[in-house]
């Protein structure tokens, strides 16, 4: 069994962010020692790191907690979980498409500054004036 700082070196995962976990119901509440600090296993060291792989790869609260739910049900088909990862792709790939704009953008607002004076600056009239830029950055 493990103290929360050691399922937190092992996880590497912080402290509050395991008692956020578990208030927000992705961690189960944990065994009580005599002193009532909490105690923890393997399995609960298991679902956090997969907590934790999950939100390195992005996944929300929501879906990481859908998928935890899935995982309970070893015998059920992954169409779900199939759905989920497919959804969050298609959200990971509207934001690269969004900043690959955004890169664009800069590259062309930098480009277009011939480092005179700030008076004459194309970086700062271009954020000044919306007009100057070639798409919407919203």
């Amino acid at each position: 069994m493990y103290g929360i700082g050691e399922l937190s070196k092992r996880a590497g995962v912080k402290v509050p962010t395991i008692r956020y976990y578990e208030q927000m119901g992705l961690m189960p509440a944990p065994e009580r020692s005599e002193g009532n600090q909490r105690r923890y296993g393997r399995p609960q060291l298991e679902r956090l790191s997969f907590i934790r792989h999950a939100r390195d790869l992005g996944f929300n609260i929501e879906a990481i907690r859908d998928l935890i739910a899935l995982s309970g049900h070893p015998e059920d088909p992954c169409t779900t979980a199939d759905l989920i990862a497919k959804e969050h792709l298609q959200d990971v790939q509207r934001k690269i498409a969004q900043l690959k704009k955004l890169e664009g953008e800069l590259e062309r607002i930098v480009s277009n500054c011939a480092s005179h004076t700030v008076e004459q600056c194309y970086v700062l009239r271009s954020l000044s004036d919306h007009t100057l830029c070639d798409h919407d950055h919203q």
